[in-house]
């Protein structure tokens, strides 16, 4: 069985970090050997977050090099293209059309880069750019983006769904899981169609 390497990627406060967890019991639950690794940058600042996770029948190290990642998820849209170098040819990137502008560009130094969807749509071989945070919103919370994210994944992997449902009954808080499997199932179904 082959490796499968998964990069979240994203800013500050998004989530990354829970829906590595999320994502890394579920691999768990059905039986993957799995490794996860979380770098933080400035991330309580709205700095870059970056999380591997590679699953297979053995894993030996968690980090992928460019141009080995089977699935970015990008969490924002100029992460999504920055991280762009490390998905393979035939990968898969989904990624939330949602803009957070970095420092740079709130200082005034630098501009927010246009047309990113577009090339993004054009360079990658299976492309999903969804409205993660409209979804999110419509759920009850802003902050259920994260799992609005692993729905389309879940529905691009070959899981059973009601492995993802497990994961995120047993990580998710009690007092947010109601919205957060709303968010899970938006997200799921947005990809099916």
């Amino acid at each position: 069985m082959k490796t499968t390497s998964i990069m979240l990627v994203g800013v500050g406060g998004q989530g990354t970090l829970l829906a590595s967890k999320v994502l890394g019991n579920m691999l768990l639950e059905s039986g993957q050997d799995v490794k996860v690794s979380e770098i933080h940058g400035m991330a309580q600042r709205g700095g870059s977050v970056v999380t591997y996770i590679r699953f297979g029948e053995k894993v030996h190290s968690p980090i992928s090099g460019e141009g080995n990642a089977d699935y970015i998820i990008g969490f924002e849209s100029l992460e999504a293209y920055r991280w762009l170098p490390y998905l393979k040819k035939d990968g898969t990137m989904i990624a939330n059309s949602q803009k957070i502008s970095p420092m740079p560009v709130i200082a005034g130094a630098a501009k927010y880069p246009e047309n990113i969807s577009k090339e993004l749509s054009e360079k990658v071989h299976t492309y999903h750019e969804v409205n993660a945070i409209d979804m999110a919103l419509e759920c009850g919370n802003s902050r259920a983006v994260n799992v609005v994210l692993l729905g389309v994944l879940a529905q691009t992997m070959n899981f059973d769904k009601e492995i993802w449902v497990n994961a995120i009954k047993n990580t998710v808080p009690e007092k947010v899981l109601d919205v957060n499997l709303k968010a899970f199932e938006m997200g799921y179904n947005c990809a099916a169609s």
